[in-house]
Protein backbone atom coordinates (compact mmCIF):
# COMPACT_ATOMS: atom_id res chain seq x y z
CA UNK A 1 0.00 0.00 0.00
CA UNK A 2 1.23 3.58 -0.68
CA UNK A 3 -0.02 6.37 1.75
CA UNK A 4 0.30 9.78 1.32
CA UNK A 5 0.55 11.91 4.47
CA UNK A 6 2.75 14.86 3.32
CA UNK A 7 -0.09 16.65 1.60
CA UNK A 8 1.20 20.10 3.88
CA UNK A 9 3.69 19.99 1.02
CA UNK A 10 1.81 19.42 -2.19
CA UNK A 11 -1.49 17.88 -2.84
CA UNK A 12 -2.68 15.75 -5.74
CA UNK A 13 -4.51 17.45 -8.12
CA UNK A 14 -8.38 16.92 -8.37
CA UNK A 15 -9.53 15.01 -10.98
CA UNK A 16 -12.10 17.80 -11.44
CA UNK A 17 -9.51 20.19 -11.62
CA UNK A 18 -7.36 18.50 -14.44
CA UNK A 19 -10.16 17.82 -16.10
CA UNK A 20 -11.02 21.66 -16.65
CA UNK A 21 -7.62 22.24 -17.40
CA UNK A 22 -7.08 19.86 -20.15
CA UNK A 23 -8.86 21.73 -23.07
CA UNK A 24 -6.21 25.11 -22.85
CA UNK A 25 -2.69 22.78 -23.34
CA UNK A 26 -3.63 21.69 -26.77
CA UNK A 27 -6.40 23.48 -27.92
CA UNK A 28 -7.09 27.05 -26.54
CA UNK A 29 -3.68 27.63 -26.32
CA UNK A 30 -3.37 30.74 -27.83
CA UNK A 31 -1.79 34.05 -25.65
CA UNK A 32 -4.89 35.67 -23.93
CA UNK A 33 -2.97 39.10 -24.31
CA UNK A 34 -3.01 38.69 -28.80
CA UNK A 35 -6.00 40.15 -29.98
CA UNK A 36 -7.01 37.07 -32.72
CA UNK A 37 -9.78 34.52 -31.74
CA UNK A 38 -6.88 32.13 -30.47
CA UNK A 39 -5.91 34.37 -27.63
CA UNK A 40 -9.50 35.32 -26.98
CA UNK A 41 -11.04 32.15 -26.71
CA UNK A 42 -9.83 31.40 -23.06
CA UNK A 43 -11.31 34.86 -21.65
CA UNK A 44 -14.11 33.02 -20.47
CA UNK A 45 -12.48 30.65 -18.37
CA UNK A 46 -10.32 32.82 -17.12
CA UNK A 47 -12.97 35.24 -15.97
CA UNK A 48 -14.53 32.62 -14.26
CA UNK A 49 -11.02 31.38 -12.44
CA UNK A 50 -10.59 35.26 -11.19
CA UNK A 51 -14.57 34.83 -10.24
CA UNK A 52 -13.96 31.66 -8.54
CA UNK A 53 -10.62 32.88 -6.74
CA UNK A 54 -12.46 35.84 -5.41
CA UNK A 55 -15.56 34.50 -3.93
CA UNK A 56 -13.03 31.94 -2.48
CA UNK A 57 -11.58 34.17 0.12
CA UNK A 58 -14.43 36.75 0.15
CA UNK A 59 -12.84 39.33 -2.01
CA UNK A 60 -14.53 42.49 -3.29
CA UNK A 61 -14.81 43.87 -6.96
CA UNK A 62 -12.69 46.69 -6.11
CA UNK A 63 -9.83 44.63 -4.55
CA UNK A 64 -7.06 43.15 -6.62
CA UNK A 65 -5.82 39.36 -7.14
CA UNK A 66 -2.95 38.98 -9.08
CA UNK A 67 -1.93 35.55 -10.12
CA UNK A 68 1.65 34.70 -9.56
CA UNK A 69 3.95 31.87 -9.85
CA UNK A 70 3.90 30.50 -6.56
CA UNK A 71 3.23 31.65 -2.95
CA UNK A 72 7.06 31.66 -2.56
CA UNK A 73 6.97 34.60 -5.34
CA UNK A 74 3.78 36.45 -3.72
CA UNK A 75 5.30 36.53 -0.49
CA UNK A 76 8.82 38.00 -1.56
CA UNK A 77 6.97 40.38 -3.67
CA UNK A 78 4.96 41.47 -0.82
CA UNK A 79 8.51 41.96 1.63
CA UNK A 80 10.19 43.64 -1.18
CA UNK A 81 7.61 45.28 -2.39
CA UNK A 82 7.12 47.32 0.69
CA UNK A 83 10.73 47.62 1.31
CA UNK A 84 10.82 49.80 -2.21
CA UNK A 85 7.34 51.92 -1.35
CA UNK A 86 7.68 52.10 2.37
CA UNK A 87 11.70 52.10 2.97
CA UNK A 88 13.37 53.19 0.38
CA UNK A 89 11.27 55.71 -0.84
CA UNK A 90 9.10 56.57 2.73
CA UNK A 91 10.30 57.34 6.12
CA UNK A 92 9.53 53.59 7.71
CA UNK A 93 12.23 50.93 8.60
CA UNK A 94 11.03 48.32 10.24
CA UNK A 95 9.32 45.08 9.71
CA UNK A 96 7.57 42.33 12.16
CA UNK A 97 6.99 38.88 11.69
CA UNK A 98 7.12 35.78 13.54
CA UNK A 99 9.96 33.70 14.67
CA UNK A 100 8.05 30.18 13.25
CA UNK A 101 7.17 31.67 9.52
CA UNK A 102 7.70 29.99 6.08
CA UNK A 103 10.96 30.24 4.67
CA UNK A 104 9.99 32.36 2.06
CA UNK A 105 9.56 34.92 4.76
CA UNK A 106 12.44 34.30 7.05
CA UNK A 107 14.85 34.40 4.26
CA UNK A 108 13.08 37.54 2.58
CA UNK A 109 13.63 39.30 5.76
CA UNK A 110 16.99 38.21 6.32
CA UNK A 111 17.98 39.39 2.60
CA UNK A 112 16.26 43.14 3.62
CA UNK A 113 18.33 42.75 6.88
CA UNK A 114 21.65 42.83 5.16
CA UNK A 115 20.10 46.34 3.11
CA UNK A 116 19.59 47.89 6.90
CA UNK A 117 16.11 46.96 7.55
CA UNK A 118 15.23 46.21 11.25
CA UNK A 119 13.17 43.17 11.67
CA UNK A 120 11.76 41.81 14.63
CA UNK A 121 11.13 38.22 14.81
CA UNK A 122 8.09 37.70 17.65
CA UNK A 123 8.58 34.58 20.16
CA UNK A 124 5.80 32.25 19.91
CA UNK A 125 4.03 30.24 23.09
CA UNK A 126 4.39 26.74 23.86
CA UNK A 127 2.20 25.74 21.35
CA UNK A 128 4.09 27.62 18.32
CA UNK A 129 1.59 30.72 18.22
CA UNK A 130 2.25 34.60 18.53
CA UNK A 131 0.47 36.14 21.09
CA UNK A 132 -1.95 39.27 20.15
CA UNK A 133 -0.09 40.94 23.00
CA UNK A 134 3.44 40.61 21.70
CA UNK A 135 2.47 42.57 18.61
CA UNK A 136 1.14 45.58 20.12
CA UNK A 137 4.05 46.06 22.41
CA UNK A 138 6.75 46.04 19.08
CA UNK A 139 4.43 47.97 16.46
CA UNK A 140 6.44 51.72 16.55
CA UNK A 141 5.83 54.76 14.21
CA UNK A 142 8.75 53.09 12.01
CA UNK A 143 7.05 49.73 11.68
CA UNK A 144 6.23 49.28 7.51
CA UNK A 145 4.87 45.67 7.29
CA UNK A 146 3.30 43.10 9.60
CA UNK A 147 3.64 39.97 8.41
CA UNK A 148 2.02 36.58 10.26
CA UNK A 149 0.63 33.60 8.70
CA UNK A 150 -2.68 32.17 9.03
CA UNK A 151 -2.29 28.41 9.51
CA UNK A 152 1.84 27.44 10.63
CA UNK A 153 2.57 24.76 7.70
CA UNK A 154 4.23 22.46 10.52
CA UNK A 155 2.65 22.52 13.28
CA UNK A 156 -1.08 23.09 11.74
CA UNK A 157 -2.03 25.84 14.53
CA UNK A 158 -4.14 28.50 13.70
CA UNK A 159 -2.81 32.01 14.55
CA UNK A 160 -5.39 34.88 16.25
CA UNK A 161 -5.13 36.73 12.35
CA UNK A 162 -8.66 38.50 12.71
CA UNK A 163 -7.11 40.41 16.02
CA UNK A 164 -3.76 40.49 14.59
CA UNK A 165 -5.69 42.41 11.73
CA UNK A 166 -7.12 44.37 13.99
CA UNK A 167 -4.10 45.68 15.70
CA UNK A 168 -2.04 46.39 12.46
CA UNK A 169 -5.32 48.50 11.14
CA UNK A 170 -5.82 50.29 14.38
CA UNK A 171 -1.61 51.28 14.10
CA UNK A 172 -2.20 52.26 10.12
CA UNK A 173 0.35 49.01 9.88
CA UNK A 174 0.02 47.09 6.44
CA UNK A 175 -0.55 43.74 7.31
CA UNK A 176 0.34 40.39 5.27
CA UNK A 177 -0.52 36.90 5.87
CA UNK A 178 0.94 33.73 4.38
CA UNK A 179 -2.56 31.99 3.79
CA UNK A 180 -1.07 28.68 2.24
CA UNK A 181 -2.14 26.50 4.86
CA UNK A 182 -5.35 28.00 5.84
CA UNK A 183 -6.86 28.07 2.22
CA UNK A 184 -8.90 24.72 1.83
CA UNK A 185 -8.77 23.48 5.07
CA UNK A 186 -10.56 26.19 7.20
CA UNK A 187 -12.82 29.74 5.98
CA UNK A 188 -10.77 32.08 4.78
CA UNK A 189 -12.35 35.99 4.61
CA UNK A 190 -10.04 38.02 3.90
CA UNK A 191 -12.64 41.19 4.83
CA UNK A 192 -13.30 39.81 8.48
CA UNK A 193 -9.34 39.17 9.22
CA UNK A 194 -8.42 43.17 7.81
CA UNK A 195 -5.70 41.93 5.45
CA UNK A 196 -4.21 44.35 3.39
CA UNK A 197 -2.23 41.28 1.57
CA UNK A 198 -2.40 37.41 1.70
CA UNK A 199 -0.63 35.36 -0.43
CA UNK A 200 -1.85 31.26 -1.38
CA UNK A 201 -0.24 28.54 -3.43
CA UNK A 202 -2.69 26.31 -5.78
CA UNK A 203 -0.93 23.67 -5.25
CA UNK A 204 -1.91 23.27 -0.90
CA UNK A 205 -5.47 22.67 -1.92
CA UNK A 206 -5.03 20.21 -4.84
CA UNK A 207 -4.67 22.33 -7.68
CA UNK A 208 -1.61 22.30 -10.02
CA UNK A 209 1.92 23.39 -9.15
CA UNK A 210 3.43 26.73 -10.40
CA UNK A 211 0.94 28.96 -10.03
CA UNK A 212 -0.29 31.34 -7.29
CA UNK A 213 -1.98 34.42 -6.22
CA UNK A 214 -1.55 37.75 -4.27
CA UNK A 215 -4.77 39.30 -2.61
CA UNK A 216 -4.21 42.86 -2.54
CA UNK A 217 -6.86 45.35 -0.64
CA UNK A 218 -8.19 47.94 -2.89
CA UNK A 219 -6.27 51.29 -3.04
CA UNK A 220 -2.86 49.82 -2.16
CA UNK A 221 -0.01 49.93 -4.28
CA UNK A 222 3.19 47.57 -4.31
CA UNK A 223 6.02 47.96 -6.40
CA UNK A 224 6.11 44.92 -8.93
CA UNK A 225 9.36 42.23 -8.91
CA UNK A 226 8.42 42.06 -12.90
CA UNK A 227 9.13 44.41 -15.50
CA UNK A 228 8.25 43.96 -19.15
CA UNK A 229 4.37 44.07 -19.52
CA UNK A 230 1.19 45.09 -19.17
CA UNK A 231 -0.07 41.33 -17.59
CA UNK A 232 -2.59 41.90 -14.56
CA UNK A 233 -2.94 45.10 -14.61
CA UNK A 234 0.85 46.02 -15.19
CA UNK A 235 1.63 44.74 -11.38
CA UNK A 236 2.61 41.13 -12.67
CA UNK A 237 4.74 40.85 -16.31
CA UNK A 238 4.19 37.61 -17.71
CA UNK A 239 2.24 35.60 -20.23
CA UNK A 240 -0.82 34.03 -18.54
CA UNK A 241 -0.67 30.48 -17.14
CA UNK A 242 -3.93 29.77 -18.66
CA UNK A 243 -4.33 26.14 -17.60
CA UNK A 244 -2.72 26.56 -14.10
CA UNK A 245 -4.81 29.79 -13.40
CA UNK A 246 -8.42 27.54 -14.63
CA UNK A 247 -7.11 25.13 -12.21
CA UNK A 248 -6.33 27.20 -9.23
CA UNK A 249 -9.55 28.76 -9.87
CA UNK A 250 -11.40 25.38 -10.02
CA UNK A 251 -9.40 24.68 -6.57
CA UNK A 252 -10.61 26.85 -4.83
CA UNK A 253 -14.16 26.50 -5.38
CA UNK A 254 -13.94 22.77 -4.69
CA UNK A 255 -11.77 23.52 -1.47
CA UNK A 256 -14.41 25.82 -0.16
CA UNK A 257 -17.28 23.38 -1.30
CA UNK A 258 -15.58 20.35 0.90
CA UNK A 259 -14.64 22.74 4.00
CA UNK A 260 -17.46 21.20 6.07
CA UNK A 261 -15.73 17.56 4.51
CA UNK A 262 -12.34 18.82 6.13
CA UNK A 263 -13.59 19.74 9.35
CA UNK A 264 -15.49 16.72 9.85
CA UNK A 265 -14.49 13.92 7.86
CA UNK A 266 -10.59 14.83 7.57
CA UNK A 267 -10.67 15.71 10.97
CA UNK A 268 -12.02 12.44 12.43
CA UNK A 269 -9.17 10.01 10.70
CA UNK A 270 -6.64 13.00 11.70
CA UNK A 271 -7.90 12.70 15.35
CA UNK A 272 -7.97 8.97 14.83
CA UNK A 273 -4.22 8.89 14.08
CA UNK A 274 -3.38 11.14 16.73
CA UNK A 275 -5.02 9.56 18.99
CA UNK A 276 -2.84 6.11 18.33
CA UNK A 277 -0.10 8.05 18.41
CA UNK A 278 -0.37 8.92 21.95
CA UNK A 279 -0.97 5.52 23.17
CA UNK A 280 2.91 5.38 22.20
CA UNK A 281 5.11 6.35 25.40
CA UNK A 282 6.99 9.08 25.29
CA UNK A 283 5.86 10.98 22.33
CA UNK A 284 4.85 14.65 22.34
CA UNK A 285 2.05 16.18 19.71
CA UNK A 286 2.64 19.82 19.43
CA UNK A 287 -0.55 22.31 19.64
CA UNK A 288 -4.32 21.35 20.49
CA UNK A 289 -6.66 19.66 18.30
CA UNK A 290 -8.82 22.43 18.52
CA UNK A 291 -6.69 25.09 17.38
CA UNK A 292 -4.81 23.11 14.42
CA UNK A 293 -5.95 22.66 10.80
CA UNK A 294 -8.03 19.78 10.48
CA UNK A 295 -5.20 17.80 8.90
CA UNK A 296 -1.88 18.09 10.49
CA UNK A 297 -0.12 16.46 13.35
CA UNK A 298 3.64 17.23 14.71
CA UNK A 299 4.75 14.84 16.87
CA UNK A 300 8.33 13.95 18.44
CA UNK A 301 8.86 11.00 19.40
CA UNK A 302 11.74 10.13 22.05
CA UNK A 303 14.91 8.50 21.41
CA UNK A 304 14.08 8.34 17.27
CA UNK A 305 15.42 11.28 14.76
CA UNK A 306 13.07 12.74 12.49
CA UNK A 307 14.75 11.22 9.47
CA UNK A 308 15.05 7.53 10.67
CA UNK A 309 11.32 7.74 11.16
CA UNK A 310 10.87 8.78 7.57
CA UNK A 311 12.89 5.74 6.21
CA UNK A 312 10.89 3.50 8.45
CA UNK A 313 7.51 4.55 7.30
CA UNK A 314 8.94 5.18 3.38
CA UNK A 315 9.78 1.77 3.33
CA UNK A 316 6.24 0.80 4.19
CA UNK A 317 5.10 3.15 1.45
CA UNK A 318 3.90 5.72 4.11
CA UNK A 319 5.05 9.46 2.93
CA UNK A 320 5.44 11.82 5.59
CA UNK A 321 8.01 14.46 6.39
CA UNK A 322 9.97 16.65 9.31
CA UNK A 323 8.59 19.51 8.35
CA UNK A 324 8.95 22.02 5.85
CA UNK A 325 9.82 20.66 2.47
CA UNK A 326 11.56 23.65 1.30
CA UNK A 327 13.90 23.33 3.89
CA UNK A 328 13.73 19.65 3.92
CA UNK A 329 17.43 18.92 2.19
CA UNK A 330 18.90 20.60 5.37
CA UNK A 331 19.24 17.57 8.28
CA UNK A 332 18.77 20.38 10.67
CA UNK A 333 16.53 20.69 14.35
CA UNK A 334 13.04 21.36 13.51
CA UNK A 335 13.20 25.17 14.11
CA UNK A 336 9.46 25.04 15.16
CA UNK A 337 10.75 22.66 17.99
CA UNK A 338 13.24 25.26 18.86
CA UNK A 339 10.84 28.09 18.61
CA UNK A 340 8.67 26.62 21.22
CA UNK A 341 11.82 25.66 23.44
CA UNK A 342 12.26 22.35 22.69
CA UNK A 343 15.73 21.01 23.71
CA UNK A 344 18.09 20.01 21.00
CA UNK A 345 17.48 15.81 21.37
CA UNK A 346 13.63 16.86 21.10
CA UNK A 347 13.67 19.17 18.24
CA UNK A 348 15.71 16.76 16.14
CA UNK A 349 12.83 14.11 16.47
CA UNK A 350 10.09 15.96 14.88
CA UNK A 351 7.64 14.07 12.40
CA UNK A 352 4.57 15.67 10.59
CA UNK A 353 2.19 13.98 8.99
CA UNK A 354 -0.65 15.61 6.70
CA UNK A 355 -3.61 14.19 5.52
CA UNK A 356 -6.14 15.27 2.47
CA UNK A 357 -9.73 15.08 1.84
CA UNK A 358 -8.54 11.74 -0.63
CA UNK A 359 -6.82 10.46 2.74
CA UNK A 360 -9.10 7.21 3.51
CA UNK A 361 -9.76 5.37 6.52
CA UNK A 362 -7.95 1.76 5.61
CA UNK A 363 -5.01 3.97 4.89
CA UNK A 364 -4.87 5.40 8.46
CA UNK A 365 -5.28 1.88 9.86
CA UNK A 366 -2.14 1.08 8.03
CA UNK A 367 -0.17 3.77 9.10
CA UNK A 368 -1.01 2.99 12.75
CA UNK A 369 0.24 -0.36 12.67
CA UNK A 370 3.25 0.83 10.50
CA UNK A 371 3.96 3.84 12.83
CA UNK A 372 3.92 1.37 16.07
CA UNK A 373 6.15 -1.28 14.66
CA UNK A 374 8.59 1.40 14.09
CA UNK A 375 9.16 2.77 16.94
CA UNK A 376 9.62 -0.30 18.67
CA UNK A 377 12.02 -1.68 15.82
CA UNK A 378 13.99 1.74 16.04
CA UNK A 379 14.21 2.05 19.73
CA UNK A 380 15.32 -1.26 20.12
CA UNK A 381 18.57 -0.50 18.04
CA UNK A 382 18.90 3.13 19.40
CA UNK A 383 22.37 3.84 20.95
CA UNK A 384 20.76 7.29 23.03
CA UNK A 385 16.65 5.78 23.93
CA UNK A 386 17.64 4.11 27.20
CA UNK A 387 20.17 7.04 28.19
CA UNK A 388 17.97 9.96 26.90
CA UNK A 389 17.22 13.17 29.30
CA UNK A 390 13.66 13.51 30.26
CA UNK A 391 11.97 15.59 27.67
CA UNK A 392 11.72 18.98 28.58
CA UNK A 393 10.06 22.34 26.81
CA UNK A 394 11.24 25.52 28.70
CA UNK A 395 7.78 27.29 27.53
CA UNK A 396 5.48 24.85 28.45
Amino acid sequence: MRVYLDNNATTIVDPHVFEDMVPYFCQMYGNPNSLHQFGSESHPALRKAMDQLYTGINARDEDDIVVTSCATESINWVIKGIYFDKIVNGDKNHIIVSEVEHPAVISACKFLEGLGVNVTYLPVNSDGVVEVHTLRDFITDKTALVSIMWANNETGMIFPIEEIGAICKEKGVLFHTDGVQAVGKIPVDVQKANVDFMSFSAHKFHGPKGVGGLYIRAGLTLSPLFHGGEHMGGRRSGTLNVPGIVGMGKAMELAVENLDFEKNNVMRLRNKLEDAIELIPETIIIGTKEQRVPNTILVSVKGIEGEAMLWDLNKNGIAASTGSACASEALESNPVMEAIGAEADLAHTALRLSLSRFTTEEEIDFTIEVLKNAVTRLRAISSTYAYAPEWHVSKL
